[in-house]
């Protein structure tokens, strides 16, 4: 395991932890851009319990490799999902903020995967 591919992964769960906890605490913006996306209200405790598993899975990932990779792909597929129900929404001036996220995921995968 690399230097690089540790402080990748933190960062990446990191993210999306934040991320789970601005949908479970309601943050505005996260409240605001949710609801112009048409995103059902009832979604919001899931959406954020799964970012936050997926964060937790990053994490334990460092110890237990195969449970990374499962969060890791977990996490790309969701924020393939909110980049495409952005798209759908058609606020695509938003596209590039869950992608921004997923990168350090991508990242964290891919490092994972060749060491």
């Amino acid at each position: 395991m690399s230097t690089a591919h540790i402080i990748v992964t933190i960062l990446a769960a990191a993210m999306s932890g934040y991320s789970a906890g601005a949908v479970l605490f309601h943050a505005q913006w996260v409240v605001q851009a949710l609801t112009d996306y048409s995103v059902p209200r009832s979604w919001w405790p899931w959406l954020g319990a799964a970012k936050a598993a997926g964060s937790v899975g990053l994490l334990v990932g460092l110890f237990v490799p195969p449970l990374g990779v499962a969060a890791g792909i977990g996490l790309v597929l969701y924020f393939t999902g909110a980049a495409i129900t952005v798209a759908r929404a058609r606020w695509y001036s938003h596209i590039p903020f869950p992608l921004v996220y997923a990168a350090p995921v991508v990242g964290a995968l891919v490092l994972g995967l060749a060491a």
